[in-house]
């Protein structure tokens, strides 16, 4: 699997997440795949490692729980044989306080015969802190 599949994948990804999609994103990652937001952080119900399938759908269960998508924009892809590192625009809306975040993501995704083994995501945390606290 080349660097510019791999790059496909995830931008299939992010176009089912853009859908509600999870299904489709589960069909893309390894049985035992490894998952997480970079934080020590506990603050937001997404963030922590999780393993398999099921918690990864409960990542994103844990996600649109909490916060509703205003933009949600890939705005580079790097790549090399294993991984893809990209950078997400984001802009999204706490349900709980009705406050806003807007900053950049960044993402990292292993791959293994051709499918996600390995996620890690980094963001601003003392925003989204922020826009979670009551």
């Amino acid at each position: 699997m080349n660097a510019d599949v791999k790059i496909k994948t995830i931008a299939q990804v992010y176009e089912a997440f853009g859908h509600g999609d999870v299904a489709a994103i589960l069909d893309a990652v390894t049985d035992d795949v490894d998952w997480a937001a970079e934080t020590t952080s506990a603050a937001a119900p997404w963030y922590g490692v999780r393993h398999g399938k099921d918690a990864v759908a409960a990542f994103f269960t844990a996600f649109g729980s909490a916060m509703e998508i205003e933009e949600f924009t890939p705005v580079s892809f790097a790549a090399n044989d294993t991984e893809v590192l990209t950078v997400v625009r984001c802009w999204a809306r706490s349900r709980s306080t009705g406050r806003s975040l807007a900053m950049d993501l960044h993402h990292l995704f292993q791959f293994r015969d051709g499918k996600i083994a390995r996620y890690r995501g980094t963001e601003d945390t003392a925003q989204t802190e922020a826009v979670l606290r009551d």
